[in-house]
């Protein structure tokens, strides 16, 4: 990072943070302060929907998918357009004529106070968990490339997020998000522009494209129907619907969204750019992973992205070994860029073979070495491909997208713990009667303390593989019951407030003996089994 690069990170998070207090209106009052008075823009509401799901992780982690595995992972989000349809008709106009702080408070009108309270409960304990996984992703980073350690780097991060989401209320994370959303995607589409650059200098595009469709990464659709295959066509539109219908429907990190709305259609407008807009992002994040492995063909690779480890292997006893390890790589190297270049399809795969195996070798001796069995590569390769080839600049601006992505989705999650646990918990349970600023004094505690608790989760986080699997393997374990009960609230006059409690119980119950005693089910998975259990239990007791 040259000094231009850290004066735009620098510019880039204050112009960000400015900014977003500057707009906030009114955060003296509760609705201002929690739901913008409702009076947000159908596409600023829309860009905040989406910036919030387009966190650090995302720009992280996702790229590192598309490096590995290619664009398989496009299918968890097939269900979505069909699951904004649903809300848009259902949710959306329920919600807001009911004139709610969070979704929750409708469970207690439809049912009664215990049902409300668990199902708040629920939302908060994986939400905070997800929210530190959502930090953790560009503390991986910036660890990484200032040498920092991972708590210095999390609090780094942390507190300005902290302060400006403290101060402003939901009105200052969601200008925030509308200025992430155009960010991220002009800085995107640099990289891509670069990654072609580089590629059409070894290589014609056609080749470049039949290159990584001979690895596999161009295969996106697999319409086989198998539990154990993590994405698949079926998984994305029936696990996946399940899943974004509890996430847009049930979490208040997204009902906040849409509350703050200006009306039911403006709000449903909101959804449907999610809709459309979605899919092609993440195909733009996946495919420029897929660049990133074609690019790395004709440029020399590191073993390993993450070099954490290096100073502590070439001091130990492993020294030798892994040294042997990285002439073997750079031979394979040498022999797939040639085969590339000529344009050999089978010598190329048997020398991306034989590059892959050394690559796991070598992760096997460094956990070996470390002791560290959590080591993680694959969140490492676009900052390392952004910190290394892109021009100076651009760089910066990059690094100040991860640092204010993590922000502007990790502020708006922490908005919505703060709105839950005064609504549901503080005010409904506690002190019910007080004026409008002791309850927004409250909510700024709140906010803080969440702040605080995410900081932890995600000093714990960063070890634990792709963080964009992690967030979404947290959210299912809860998401799927939620659904569930919101779908007895709203869809089953006939279920009651016995049916709906114990049922939400056994649904978490049966996502957590499957996730136990049955791993070989994935996850997305989660979603169905919860929500239909939680269904059937319910309308059974009722």
């Amino acid at each position: 990072m040259r000094p231009l690069d850290w004066a735009v990170v620098i510019a880039y998070i204050a112009w960000v943070i400015v900014d977003g207090l500057r707009r906030s209106k009114a955060t003296d009052q509760v609705d201002g302060y929690l739901l913008a008075n409702r009076s947000l823009p159908w596409w600023a509401v829309g860009l905040s929907v989406m910036a919030t799901q387009m966190s650090a992780v995302t720009i992280v982690s996702t790229t590192g998918l598309g490096y590995l595995t290619g664009l398989r992972f496009v299918q968890f989000y097939f269900g979505l357009p069909l699951a904004m349809v649903i809300l848009s008709v259902t949710v959306v106009p329920f919600f807001t004529r009911a004139r709610v702080y969070t979704a929750y408070e409708y469970l207690e009108r439809r049912f009664d106070a215990k049902t409300r309270s668990l199902a708040s409960l629920l939302f908060l304990v994986g939400r905070a968990a997800s929210l530190g996984v959502t930090l953790a992703a560009p503390s991986v980073v910036m660890s990484a490339i200032l040498g920092w350690t991972l708590p210095v780097t999390v609090l780094v991060i942390c507190v300005p997020m902290i302060v400006y989401t403290t101060f402003g209320g939901v009105q200052a994370v969601a200008w925030t998000d509308v200025k992430q959303m155009f960010i991220v995607v002009f800085g995107m589409l640099a990289a891509v522009a670069i990654l072609l650059y580089g590629i059409v200098q070894h290589v014609g595009l056609g080749q470049a494209l039949h290159l990584a469709g001979a690895s596999g990464r161009l295969h996106a659709i697999d319409f086989n129907v198998n539990l154990t295959e993590r994405y698949t066509f079926w998984s994305g539109m029936i696990g996946g619907l399940f899943l974004m219908l509890s996430y847009f429907g049930c979490d208040q990190s997204q009902v906040q969204r849409y509350l703050s709305a200006k009306s039911i259609d403006e709000a449903r407008h909101s959804l449907m750019m999610s809709a459309y807009v979605k899919i092609p992002l993440q195909l733009l994040i996946l495919g420029t992973g897929v660049l990133l492995f074609v690019y790395y063909l004709f440029q020399t690779p590191p073993m390993l992205f993450n070099r954490v480890y290096d100073d502590r292997i070439a001091g130990s006893a492993y020294a030798a070994d892994y040294a042997a390890l990285q002439q073997e790589f750079d031979r394979s190297v040498a022999a797939r860029r040639g085969a590339a270049e000529r344009g050999e399809r089978t010598a190329f795969l048997a020398s991306d073979a034989r590059l892959q195996g050394v690559r796991a070798r070598a992760v096997a001796l460094v956990k070996q070495a470390s002791g560290d069995e959590n080591y993680n590569d694959s969140n490492y390769i676009f900052p390392t491909f952004v910190t290394t080839r892109m021009p100076v600049g651009l760089v910066g601006l990059l690094i100040g997208a991860i640092f204010v992505a993590a922000m502007s989705a990790s502020g708006g999650e922490l908005n919505a713990l703060a709105t839950a646990t005064i609504i549901d918990f503080y005010r409904r349970h506690f002190v019910t009667s007080a004026p409008e600023q002791h309850y927004v004094h409250v909510s700024k505690i709140a906010t803080v303390f969440w702040g605080l608790f995410a900081c932890v989760v995600a000093m714990r986080a960063a070890g634990q593989g792709s963080l964009i699997e992690v967030v979404n393997r947290y959210g299912s374990f809860v998401y799927g019951s939620l659904l569930g009960v919101f779908i007895l609230a709203i869809l089953t006059p006939r279920a009651t407030a016995r049916g709906a409690f114990i049922g939400l119980i056994a649904g978490m119950a049966a996502v957590l003996t499957v996730a136990i005693e049955l791993p070989w089910i994935e996850f997305l998975w989660h979603n169905l089994i919860g929500a239909v259990v939680v269904v059937v239990v319910g309308l059974l007791l009722s």
